[in-house]
């Protein structure tokens, strides 16, 4: 497949760059800041652009398979996830190629309790930009009727670690193991996002992942 990745340079955008090229796919790197590029393996072509511009988004993803987003807002930026949703929403709708999103777990419902992350009375409050954020940006994807996207929310706890190839898959609810946890590596991340290239499951829904 020939795949772009928006973000490419961050943490989870750089694991789903080396799932890929593991898997023999062509990648476009796409980073706003050129200098980042040399952390990026040398077989990667690496393109300077911005998920927030729509001729970026149309001129980055002509003539790919799949374009997976894992961009970031900077810390006081949140609200800049939705714009750069929507740019990137409009671009796909004019080339026509699937959009993978990495979301925020935020909206999630957590089980026995009728009511989302963001609600519970513990969700603490340095989160509750980029969580808004988040939910923000599902709702443009779901206001979105034409693109071909697909939204994967994290579980609650998603740090570098071990790559397994081994997860569970969730729809709107949160999921949990027989301890309460919720948690997946970002390598096993990327693994999801690629498995899900490859065999599509989710069209313009939302699901989620964790062990």
């Amino acid at each position: 497949m020939r795949i772009t990745v928006f973000g490419a340079a961050g943490n989870v955008g750089s694991r789903v760059v080396t799932e890929a090229l593991a898997r023999g796919h062509h990648v476009i790197a796409v980073v706003r800041d050129p200098a980042r590029g040399h952390t990026l393996p040398a077989v990667v072509e690496v393109r300077a652009g911005d998920a927030a511009h729509v001729a970026d988004v149309v001129e980055l993803s002509t003539g790919q398979d799949v374009v997976i987003s894992a961009t970031r807002p900077a810390p006081g930026r949140e609200p800049d996830l939705v714009t750069t949703t929507e740019a990137l929403l409009a671009g796909v709708v004019r080339t026509g190629v699937r959009l993978l999103l990495v979301g925020g777990a935020a909206g999630l419902t957590v089980p026995g309790t009728g009511a989302t992350v963001i609600d519970q009375p513990d969700f603490p409050a340095f989160l509750r930009p980029i969580a808004l954020a988040c939910n923000g940006q599902l709702a443009a994807c779901r206001a979105e009727k034409t693109a071909d996207w697909t939204y994967l929310s994290p579980p609650m706890v998603l740090e570098p670690g071990e790559r397994t190839g081994t997860y569970r898959l969730g729809t709107d609810e949160l999921l949990t193991d027989a301890e309460g946890g919720s948690a997946l590596s970002m390598e096993d991340l990327a693994v999801v996002l690629l498995d899900e290239a490859e065999r599509p499951g989710h069209r313009r829904t939302r699901f989620t992942a964790a062990y």
